[in-house]
């Protein structure tokens, strides 16, 4: 930024880009390397951290203490007979004090030393606000852009419940690093509103480090956006582990205690029930940060929860503005999630500042859980597959009739496999299983390629791996895999 000073006040000078982003997550940061790698100039805006959600207060940390948690876990509940229990303690301070460390060390390896070693990418702090389609403020500073890109992701939908304001609560930011929102000491209980990925992730892991968890849940099942058989396997798992859900539970009102308890009074089955905890986590789903950035006033298209309307080259109605990551919700069929917003926010720089007019194809989009087991997905449920027209078989095995899962004493999971039943095609897949965030990278890449029945089958498995689990599914089309010997067709 040029400042001009004279004796009474400082003037500053319009800041040009030919790409101004607003946000600097993972879209943020891959369509800003993009324009830089084009020798185009970049500047993205921030009012928070560098880096976004994800590397500061979502995938990083969590999972960094969700594997700290099964470690615990592990240790207290063997899977083997002959390996004795023990209980390992643990400082949850000085977990996450660790946490931290991992977090500022990957946000500044991989974004702000990006920032600092590139000077065609600028990074200016504050709440962004468009004054019209090619200028942006950003607190006392006014950016100029050719081109725009809104990148500014999602936040913690709260839901409108009575009490609500009233009571200490926490969200899945309580994860995040150096802000008042991080959790620094191990509740002794908690309760959960919602049954969502983040939701179920979370409590799990706080119940492993010893909090007493129950998971409220408005549906009639958890993850009800799943399979049934997926829904199905992880609760049996979750309340094997002491963890309570309560499910059709539509929650009423909220209340703190003359101990500083919160309770949580929901409507279940008709009756209303009281639940008491120290805590209480809202993860009840996200919604968009386009609200008080004048998205509107500039005449950008929004659908009726505030994400962005964008066409299937994340070009909004407004020419020179584009949109990408998870601030276009489900869009052209995207999901909220950070490869997939890196993955675009490349497509929409090369569109923006080349005229490249590629489309995005969010067909094949894997993702996980990371649950224990895990949950994984791609393409279409049973449900989503009829509904979209397709006659389709579906073919689920139990854990237990995969070797390695036997082998290691993990029978608690599903694979499930969803083929269109006139060409053989598969369209989904959904595994419940430790791995499967990994494994279900074979169904992806299969399914990029339109994949059959028979080339999961006519594939040579490692044995004994848990992607063995995908080819007898795919068995389980034309015979009964019980009968078969090991690795057998």
């Amino acid at each position: 930024m040029v400042i001009i000073a004279n004796r009474k006040r400082v003037f500053q000078m319009e800041n040009k880009f030919d790409l101004v982003i607003l946000g600097s997550g993972s879209t943020a940061f891959a369509a800003a390397i993009r324009a830089a790698e084009l020798g185009k100039t970049a500047a993205m805006t921030e009012m928070r951290t560098l880096g976004g959600t994800c590397v500061n207060r979502g995938c990083l940390p969590s999972k960094n203490l969700i594997e700290a948690a099964r470690i615990v876990w592990e240790a207290s509940h063997p899977r083997y007979k002959g390996l004795t229990p023990t209980r390992m303690k643990f400082d949850f301070a000085e977990l996450i004090a660790q946490k931290q460390e991992v977090v500022q060390g990957y946000r500044d390896k991989k974004y702000q030393s990006i920032v600092t070693d590139d000077d065609s990418i600028k990074v200016f702090e504050g709440k962004a606000e468009l004054l019209d389609a090619h200028t942006v403020r950003v607190g006392d500073v006014t950016l100029s852009g050719n081109q725009i890109l809104v990148a500014m992701g999602t936040r913690p939908n709260i839901p409108t419940i009575a009490g609500l304001d009233d009571v200490p609560y926490l969200t899945s930011d309580l994860l995040t690093t150096g802000e008042i929102q991080e959790l620094k000491e191990l509740p002794d209980s908690m309760i959960v509103i919602g049954a969502g990925y983040i939701a179920l992730e979370l409590g799990q892991m706080f119940h492993r480090f010893g909090t007493k968890v129950t998971i409220l849940e408005r549906s009639q099942v958890i993850l009800p956006r799943y399979e049934p058989e997926v829904s199905d396997a992880l609760t049996f798992v979750l309340r094997d582990e002491g963890i309570k859900i309560v499910t059709e539970a539509q929650v009423v009102r909220v209340a703190q205690t003359p101990k500083d308890k919160i309770e949580v009074t929901a409507n279940v089955g008709g009756k209303e029930q009281t639940f008491t905890a120290q805590k209480l986590l809202i993860a009840t789903g996200r919604e968009p940060n386009t609200d008080g950035i004048r998205l509107e006033k500039v005449g950008v298209a929004l659908d009726e929860r505030g994400y962005v309307k964008v066409n299937d080259e994340l070009q909004t109605n407004i020419a020179n503005i584009w949109a990408a990551g998870d601030v276009i919700g489900n869009q052209t069929d995207s999901q909220q999630a950070t490869p997939v917003g890196a993955h675009d926010g490349v497509i929409a720089a090369m569109n923006a500042l080349t005229g490249a007019h590629r489309k995005v194809d969010h067909r094949v989009i894997p993702r996980t859980i990371f649950t224990d087991p895990q949950v994984a997905m791609v393409g279409q449920t049973d449900a989503e597959a009829v509904g979209s027209g397709i006659r389709c078989w579906c073919g689920t095995i139990p854990l237990e009739l995969v070797p390695r899962a036997g082998a290691t004493h993990q029978t608690d999971g599903i694979a499930k496999i969803v083929i269109n039943r006139e060409t053989h095609e598969v369209v989904g897949v959904s595994l419940v299983m430790p791995n499967a965030g990994e494994v279900i990278h074979e169904a992806a890449m299969a399914m990029r390629f339109h994949a059959k029945l028979e080339d999961f089958i006519d594939m040579i498995h490692v044995y004994p791996t848990m992607a063995e689990a995908l080819k007898i599914a795919a068995i389980s089309y034309f015979k009964d895999p019980r009968k078969l010997s090991c690795c057998a067709e």
